[in-house]
């Protein structure tokens, strides 16, 4: 009788996409020579509220992503999204980078540039508006900043019943 478990090689689909946002040679100086590694940083996300990003260091390229993608999966936030936008405006720093979302009407689309886009698209938000205020070009920045503008953003009752009439 043939056993009813699924094959080794058949994985479950995955319900989060993942991006490839930035992937950087580092070396590391010692006293016997230089050690290269590679640090990949990966956006997950599912289209509908959650998205996290990873950030991971391996010895070669498909190491440092697939660590990076665990950790991204691990650290997902929950995005309150009201309208297919965000509820209300906010603003974040993180390091040098310091980064505004503000929330748009109805087909506007994603108004973002780069880091900010990728991550607002994983998220599932349709409609927003950004500005990376400081400049950095720093991806790794960047993206930390808007999580952590994405963590402050909050739905209170008057914004939801104001919005659903």
């Amino acid at each position: 009788m043939r056993d009813s478990r699924p094959f080794r090689s058949q994985k479950p689909k995955d319900e989060f996409d993942s991006k490839l946002l930035d992937l950087a040679r580092v070396t590391r100086v010692a006293s016997g020579g230089k050690h290269m590694s590679f640090r990949a940083v990966m956006i997950s996300g599912n289209r509908a509220g959650k998205v996290g990003v990873g950030v991971a260091k391996g010895k070669d390229v498909a190491q440092a992503i697939e660590k990076a993608t665990k950790l991204s999966k691990k650290h997902l936030i929950v995005v309150p999204i009201v309208n297919g936008t965000i509820p209300h405006p906010v603003e974040a720093k993180f390091g040098p980078a310091f980064v505004l979302l503000k929330p748009q009407m109805k087909g506007r689309g994603v108004v973002a540039g780069g880091t900010v886009r990728v991550i607002c698209v994983l998220a599932g938000i349709k409609n927003i508006s950004s500005k990376i205020l400081k400049r950095t070009t720093n991806k790794l920045n960047n993206a930390q900043a808007t999580m952590a503008a994405l963590k402050k953003l909050k739905v209170y009752a008057t914004a939801s019943i104001k919005t659903n009439t």
